[in-house]
């Protein structure tokens, strides 16, 4: 019971949306972590098949695909969750949040570990993918549509196909985790910045050509003279 109340708190603090605790049963995200916890448990005493059947039953029913062998932490909450698609040998930390169409998958040439090891507090973008056996850090916001292929450190946001961060802006704190702030829209635009800058460099060259050119006309006018 302690489980079931642990879940309808988490839904509620992260959707707005529900009006009362009774609602929480209409949420496929409650349906898929309790079928979950049943699947992975019979995955860890090796009884595959039933492992997979309840999988595969709880994937029909909510349309979220969670391997019965990955782990998952506490308070993890999938929002919608349509398309959402969890590997074999992912690891998910605790209070982390997926939007849907996320996946947490292999790059198909991997052998053991497949899959992604995501860090604590950690807020994932709608239709984000996060392949491979990389690790994303504590504190980190992958922005929407996002591709992330190799490691995140902690407290960046990433975004970009193929993702990206810079330690030029702010970090997010330790203390307010992205998973909380539930914000996919306040990312930074990196390859709008890189194109300011390399827009800036040009002009500063330009200018710079143009000032050697007026310079050297001056001095031919003088000679002239």
């Amino acid at each position: 019971m302690s489980f079931l109340k642990e879940e309808i708190r988490v839904i509620k603090k992260k959707d707005p949306a529900i009006k009362s605790s009774i609602e929480v049963l209409l949420y496929p995200c409650f349906w898929a972590v309790l079928n979950h916890r049943i699947a992975h448990k019979l995955y860890r005493k090796k009884k595959y098949f039933l492992a997979r059947l309840v999988s595969q039953l709880s994937r029909s029913l909510t349309g979220i695909e969670i391997h019965p062998g990955a782990r998952i932490g506490k308070n993890f909450f999938i929002d919608h969750g349509m398309g959402v698609v969890i590997g074999e040998t992912c690891e998910i930390g605790n209070n982390v949040l997926l939007y849907q169409g996320v996946t947490l998958g292999g790059t198909g040439k991997d052998t053991g570990k497949r899959h992604p090891t995501i860090g604590n507090n950690v807020m994932i973008g709608s239709g984000a993918k996060v392949l491979g056996p990389i690790k994303v850090g504590n504190n980190v916001k992958i922005g929407s549509g996002s591709v992330v292929l190799k490691d995140v450190p902690d407290n960046v946001t990433a975004v970009g196909v193929p993702a990206r961060w810079s330690n030029k802006y702010e970090k997010n704190s330790e203390n307010d985790h992205p998973s909380d702030n539930i914000d996919q829209l306040k990312v930074p635009d990196i390859l709008q910045d890189e194109i300011d800058s390399l827009k800036k460099k040009v002009e500063d060259l330009e200018k710079r050509i143009s000032d050697k050119e007026n310079d050297e006309t001056q001095i031919e006018l003088k000679k002239a003279e």
